[in-house]
């Protein structure tokens, strides 16, 4: 065996150096090799579990959303609404406990159980949920970014808008006419889920919003359908609809299968929209539930 002389020490020594400096910048040249996302969110689906006010799966949910949020590039967590069951106080209390441990900003609307209670009970516990994350307590509201904005709409009447409602989203799509814009309301107009067809919107003049050239998706919860039993993502026209599911209970197809799952949005650089859905508890998206569109330019 060849003596391990103090010259072959140096020269392993400054192959070593070398190496390590190529792979330093190997690695830094692939960690930026990727454009930030324009936008990425988490979206938590339904939650008014009964017939106990437990969240179980909210707070698992809401634990692996913080985890990810870093990672992921979150802005925000959004909601869809229906969290409280009845909008009970009691319900209300524990959501609090979960919600308030999102260490993002959580913008969500309200649904029909909230409207089982009042609209100043609702704005009571969402600012409880934002304390120190957020100063935008409202039912209807816009996020605008440079390429996309979000309306956000609480329903006005159970799951569905009255004339003012409809006004109002109509009146912003158009003071946003030069940009995509995704439509968070609790339930999509009746017919989009043929798996309970007489089930949302319901008011005529949500046709007006439909019609609306920059409205490119309409993301909603209320029907607690099994992402593994439905067709929960889709393109109709111009508009993509996009299924939140419910994280205490399934009630569509049917409840004999209960997978709790959220969704989260990432607006890439290219301006391909990435949805993907993760069942809690699972580090990796579901390549089942996978679905994506392209940003259209709005001219």
């Amino acid at each position: 065996m060849r003596p391990f002389s103090n010259t072959n020490t140096g020269r392993l020594a400054k192959r070593f150096a070398i190496s390590l400096l190529i792979g330093l910048s190997t690695l830094s040249l692939h960690g930026h090799s990727k454009q930030e996302p324009i936008l990425s969110f988490a979206i938590l689906g339904d939650g008014e579990p009964k017939p106990l006010a437990e969240f179980p799966h909210t707070q698992a949910a809401v634990e692996q959303v913080n985890a990810m949020a870093e990672s992921h590039k979150f802005s925000f967590v959004a909601g869809i609404g229906d969290i409280p069951h009845k909008g009970t106080r009691i319900q209300y209390e524990a959501a609090t406990q979960t919600l308030t441990q999102l260490t993002l900003p959580f913008y969500t609307i309200m649904g029909n159980e909230e409207h089982g209670s009042t609209v100043e009970r609702y704005l009571e516990y969402l600012t409880k949920w934002n304390e120190g994350k957020t100063d935008l307590i409202k039912t209807k509201y816009v996020l605008e970014y440079d390429a996309l904005a979000l309306i956000f709409a609480s329903a006005d009447i159970g799951r569905d808008f009255d004339d003012a409602g409809i006004l109002w989203i109509v009146e912003q799509l158009k003071q946003l006419q030069d940009k995509p814009v995704f439509l968070f309301a609790h339930a999509a107009q009746a017919g989009v889920y043929p798996e309970n067809a007489d089930k949302g919107v319901k008011h005529p003049g949500f046709a007006q919003v439909l019609a609306q050239k920059n409205l490119v998706a309409i993301i909603s919860g209320d029907l607690h359908m099994d992402m593994d039993r439905v067709d929960h993502s889709k393109q109709i026209g111009n508009i993509h609809y996009l299924h939140i599911p419910a994280l205490e209970r399934t009630k569509i197809p049917d409840t004999s299968k209960h997978t709790p799952m959220f969704r989260t949005i990432t607006v890439e650089a290219d301006r391909n929209v990435k949805v993907d859905t993760y069942a809690v508890g699972s580090e990796t998206p579901l390549a089942r539930h996978a679905y994506s569109f392209q940003l259209p330019e709005i001219n």
